[in-house]
């Protein structure tokens, strides 16, 4: 059995192969140099990556490729950081730079190739000529595994539950297709929203769970489930103390569209709660002995008289059977697979999304292949800010701290934080389907989060409001009135023209200011295996399906018509956190 123990990044297995190639004598074809091959030493190059610079260090013998390192401070680590272990490891395994980049972090992958060609450039090497060397084959094998619970996605529900079966002392596995874990939630930068918690009355917020209800099931036009939605707003204050006990505590809190009162829950720096959560959920595993199969795909759920008894799966050199007492379905949404969610919403052909390359709706198809019951899979949101060249999803921090929307005409056109569908819906009608976040300094310094979009060069700078317009081609004397307009309304209380009633606490009157354009792209697909309180997987007659278990994204009925900011994380750690302790119920109870 090959486990793939290295977490977040590439495989132990990969590592060896590397390694043992790079002592293996192989010469790679390089431009001559006067002894005929490379000449000896390490070289540096640099590239601008997705949030900063990356750095290559490359080192060769007369013969090789010995090593490369590849450093990007700024790139999220597993993202980015993941795919540079890979590259980085192919490399010196095919002795040429002419391989595939990682899916999912195309923007790393290139900086990164970029950064090591500069290196062997500066070597006098003509990195075009690395003809390289292909590896032989390993033979496919055919492995039997034997667990107490399979998880298939590694997102953040996966890692939840994985986290909650091994602590309740039980053999756990993931499986996950794509080379590195996270899934969508490493993507998410907001927070997680939940009531009466600790934080809140610290901060002097009252807030109930009740009124969490109420706001989930009117921003989702009470199509959801009410007995879902009732379960992740009791259980999210619990949550947020269960996240402290892994040192993830989200204790930053502030408003957030479609909320009553503040509590959306964030780092207390004002980091993306996404990543920040990926590598607190990738310490546990680590620390838990949770083997992680990376690059292994799901390809069936196992069926036997009706109970759930395990999956099949496969990589690129083995396949898998494995045999377990529980399967937990954590393989996020679809909002990367264009094709499937067109089906649902031909409206939404050619939209940009916000989703990493792996949510493709894999679980779904699993599930419905062996029975279960789809909910509300016609039900996909789309998210008013994100950047269209980049597909970069501005978080809602940004407008829960303070960010103003304005048009190409430089006017305010809608109550910034009501829910994403009637803003994004907004954001469309206006001239050109854009509009521009308009924030300053003093918001700039106390979210973090906006140093990933200044890194990614995608917010315009002006030193005074009237400079910053000109950078956007808006008229300049507009916007000064527009924001002249916002900071009396805050000063006053009162946001007499779009009766806005939150995120009002700092006025934007701190230079330099900035902007960011930005128009709607495929967020989240709220509909999707329909499940009970307990996460178990319901059947098209509504039976539980033994042995199936479903939490994350994969799931639908939670959400209803629209998606409020902040509840995707909610919903993966509370539901995340019932499927581990349901699964295990059920496979402690047969012992």
């Amino acid at each position: 059995m090959k486990k793939f123990s290295k977490i977040a990044g590439i495989s132990t297995a990969v590592f060896l192969i590397a390694a043992s190639l790079a002592g293996c004598g192989t010469k790679a074809v390089g431009t001559e140099t006067t002894g005929g091959g490379f000449t000896p030493g390490t070289y540096e190059g640099t590239a601008k990556g997705f949030g900063g610079e990356v750095t290559a260090k490359v080192t060769l013998s007369e013969t090789e490729i010995t090593s490369v390192e590849l450093a990007g401070e700024g790139e999220t680590p597993n993202i980015g950081g993941a795919a540079m272990e890979k590259i980085q490891a192919l490399v010196v395994e095919k002795q040429t730079t002419n391989v595939d980049a990682v899916a999912g972090a195309t923007v790393t992958s290139d900086a990164a190739f970029e950064a090591m060609n500069a290196a062997l450039t500066s070597a006098g090497v003509d990195p075009a000529k690395l003809t390289g060397i292909e590896p032989e084959k390993a033979v496919v094998s055919e492995e039997t595994i034997e667990t107490d619970v399979v998880i298939i996605g590694a997102g953040g529900a996966g890692m939840t539950a994985a986290i909650t079966a091994k602590q309740e002392g039980l053999d756990v596995i993931i499986l996950e297709k794509m080379p590195m874990i996270g899934g969508n939630t490493v993507k998410a930068t907001g927070g997680m929203n939940a009531a009466d918690t600790k934080y809140q009355k610290e901060s002097g917020i009252e807030d109930s769970v009740q009124t969490f209800i109420d706001d989930t099931m009117k921003g989702g036009y009470d199509i959801n489930n009410p007995e879902l939605v009732r379960v992740m707003a009791e259980k999210s204050a619990a949550a947020i103390d269960w996240l402290d006990t892994i040192n993830a505590a989200l204790s930053k809190v502030s408003f957030s569209g479609g909320a009553t009162n503040a509590r959306i829950h964030a780092p207390d720096d004002g980091s993306g709660v996404g990543g920040y959560l990926v590598e607190a959920f990738s310490a546990q595993l680590k620390a838990l002995n949770i083997p992680v199969y990376l690059d292994t795909k799901a390809t069936e759920i196992i069926i036997e008289d009706g109970i759930v008894t395990g999956v099949k799966a496969e990589s690129e050199d083995a396949g898998y059977t494995i045999r377990a007492k529980a399967v937990i379905l954590a393989t996020g949404g679809f909002g990367a697979n264009e094709e499937l969610y067109t089906k649902y919403r031909e409206d939404l052909k050619g939209f940009v999304t916000t989703n990493t390359p792996g949510a493709t709706g894999d679980g779904l198809v699993m599930a419905e292949a062996i029975g279960a019951a789809l909910v509300d899979v016609d039900q996909i949101q789309i998210h008013p800010t994100v950047e269209q060249t980049t597909s970069i999803m501005v978080t809602e921090g940004v407008r829960g701290d303070g960010a103003i929307l304005v048009n190409q005409e430089g006017k305010r056109f809608i109550n910034e934080l009501l829910t994403r569908d009637v803003v994004s819906e907004a954001v469309i009608s206006q001239n050109g389907g854009y509009a521009y976040i308009i924030f300053d300094q003093q918001l700039r310094d106390n979210l973090k989060a906006v140093e990933k979009y200044v890194a990614a060069n995608i917010v315009e700078e002006g030193a005074t409001i009237e400079k910053l317009a000109e950078k956007i081609n808006v008229d300049p004397a507009v916007l000064a009135t527009t924001l002249a307009a916002w900071n009396e309304a805050v000063a006053a209380g009162n946001d007499t023209g779009f009766e806005r009633a939150t995120g009002m606490e700092h006025d934007l009157a701190t230079a330099p200011y900035y902007a960011i354009k930005i128009a709607p792209g495929v967020h989240h697909t709220m509909g999707g295996v329909k499940i009970n309180t307990s996460c178990e997987v319901l059947s098209a007659d509504g039976k539980v399906i033994p042995g199936l278990f479903a939490a994350g994204e994969v799931t639908g009925g939670i959400h209803g018509g629209n998606r409020i900011g902040g509840n995707a994380v909610a919903d993966i750690v509370v539901f995340g956190r019932i499927a581990g302790q349901s699964a295990s119920a059920a496979v402690l109870g047969e012992s």
